[in-house]
């Protein structure tokens, strides 16, 4: 009886040792049952989006790199004014496409109090004015007055909200043209344009600078001598203000965000030659690691 009591005793011992040791080789491991925080959202970022070539681009693009980086992301399509009332009021949190000093100057002066700056990210001189196909022979705007019949009247636009169509309008005064300026949108002006250009008719359109319509057509800007368009703009990433506050980290990678003329021509490249934006980013990032890190 003695004997088995003191077996008893020493499997319960070693029992304990046994239990002992894998209780401390666990906590070693690191491993425990709770899920990896890598695992886990860094929160969501809205970014809000205008629906123009190098917009939609850019904002795919930071969609993909935000949520590699264990953000949620979501993108919110506006035209500029409720786009820019959003990101004051802290609905929205980034803007990718800020056409400063000219094109977005009235946003910017009604609601700076409430954003950041970020700087710009377009390596290269922005643009806006009225683009033609080369074919036509005239080169400034003042010369469309006389050629009004060829135009069919029209300068085709797009939404607007849009700080070009402010711009086409001023130019029709500023010029005495008497053309109609005709609101849309740019899938629906570029559709008109690519219409005219096969058929070498004569078509004026608001263009700015990047833009894929460039690499794809032979085309230029009338020259704007009363500046109506104002002078070359810069491109700029602005944020709600608390945004920036809360997440440092994404403020820290978009002030270093930057592209060159042939960066964003590639990019928008690819998703006008059919591809899912979303899926243009993946393979652009893909494709363009040394500059991606750049930023990070």
């Amino acid at each position: 009886m003695k004997n088995g009591l003191k077996r008893f005793k020493k499997f319960v011992i070693i029992g304990l040792i046994l239990a002992l040791t894998m209780t401390t080789l666990a906590g070693c491991s690191g491993k425990t049952s709770e899920p990896a925080k890598a695992d886990e959202s860094k929160g969501t970022v809205n970014i809000g989006m205008v629906n123009w070539a190098e917009c939609v681009a850019v904002s795919n693009l930071w969609k993909v790199i935000l949520e590699d980086q264990g953000y949620d992301v979501e993108l919110t399509q506006l035209d500029a004014a409720p786009l820019y009332v959003g990101l004051d009021k802290g609905d929205l949190d980034l803007f990718l496409d800020s056409w400063l000093p000219v094109t977005h100057e009235s946003y910017w002066n009604e609601y700076k109090d409430n954003l950041d700056d970020y700087g710009t990210w377009y390596q290269a001189d922005a643009k806006v004015g009225i683009v033609v196909p080369q074919y036509v022979d005239i080169t400034t705007i003042e010369e469309m007055a006389a050629s009004k019949d060829k135009f069919n009247g029209e300068i085709i636009g797009i939404d607007p909200g849009a700080g070009i169509m402010k711009a086409a309008n001023a130019a029709n005064e500023d010029y005495g043209l008497g053309f109609d300026v005709i609101q849309g949108s740019e899938a629906a002006m570029m559709a008109a344009f690519e219409k005219a250009y096969k058929n070498k008719e004569w078509i004026a359109i608001t263009g700015w600078s990047p833009h894929w319509m460039f690499a794809k057509y032979d085309v230029k800007y009338l020259e704007d001598s009363k500046l109506s368009f104002g002078e070359a703009e810069e491109l700029h990433a602005l944020a709600n203000k608390n945004f920036t506050v809360e997440n440092p980290e994404v403020a820290a990678m978009i002030k270093n965000f930057a592209m060159t003329d042939a960066d964003i021509g590639s990019l928008e490249a690819l998703i006008v030659e059919g591809m899912d934006p979303q899926e243009a980013a993946v393979k652009w990032i893909a494709e363009n690691e040394e500059t991606i890190n750049s930023w990070m």
